[in-house]
């Protein structure tokens, strides 16, 4: 059995969760703002507690790694990294539109979708004003256009659409509905970032060996960021579970 714990900070939510092969343990999650650094490390120590394993018993480690929060990805990716450096373990990186992609097919919350008829997938994070982090992605979860941080209008999207539906979600989504009327534009409110999407997608990575290097990767931050002073306070007693 391959425990992976997986980690998602590059939008609002703060996710982490612990898996077994695919089989989702436990997890953690806040939709609170600017919580990530708070509350990461803590929800990790209580999975461990809730799953009896320690970080010794981990196989590897799963991060979301953008586009997505400037800050958000620093604190989810360093954490990841402490983690895998100090523990030894492999560092996986998780494409957070592609899980965003699997996890609105895939989740029995939101089986309502037609998973019959032919579509589009664009899952969108803000990017602040009328910018959102976006891909596009087919119902195999084949990537379509590239990843890009696009200024919504009236015309966003349009030649996908009037070939078939596409369906937009993810906080980014929101602010589009008012904006692309097309009458294949299809929204899906509610939609959260989560662990819980990467597991498949972590766990298939293990299962090919496709690992990051820990010293050298570094999150798809996607847009330039104006630093502020780091607020990031995190890694704390976890080694000592060894």
């Amino acid at each position: 059995m391959a425990h992976i714990l997986h980690i998602e900070t590059a939008s609002v939510t703060c996710s982490v969760a612990i898996s077994s092969n695919e089989k989702l343990l436990a997890i953690r999650e806040s939709y609170v703002d600017k919580s990530h650094a708070a509350l990461v490390t803590v929800f990790i120590q209580e999975l461990f507690e809730e799953t009896g394993l320690k970080p010794s018993d981990l196989d590897a480690i799963s991060v979301s790694m953008g586009p997505g929060s400037y800050t958000g990805l620093r604190i989810g990716v360093s954490t990841a990294k402490g983690l895998a450096y100090g523990l030894a373990k492999p560092l996986i990186a998780v494409n957070t539109l592609k899980a965003m992609a699997w996890g609105l097919v895939n989740s029995p919350e939101l089986d309502h979708i037609d998973l019959v008829n032919d579509f589009y997938l664009s899952p969108m994070i803000d990017a602040r004003r009328m910018e959102v982090y976006t891909s596009l992605f087919d119902k195999e979860l084949r990537s379509i256009k590239e990843i890009s941080a696009e200024i919504i209008d009236e015309k966003s999207f349009q030649a996908f659409m009037d070939k078939k539906p596409v369906f937009f979600f993810g906080n980014g989504a929101e602010k589009c509905e008012a904006i692309i009327q097309h009458k294949n534009a299809m929204f899906i409110p509610g939609f959260h970032n989560s662990s819980k999407y990467m597991v498949s997608l972590a766990y298939e990575s293990y299962r090919l060996k496709k690992f990051e290097d820990v010293a050298y990767f570094e999150p798809f931050y996607l847009k330039d960021f104006i630093a502020t002073s780091p607020k990031n306070k995190i890694l704390g007693t976890f080694f000592s579970g060894k």
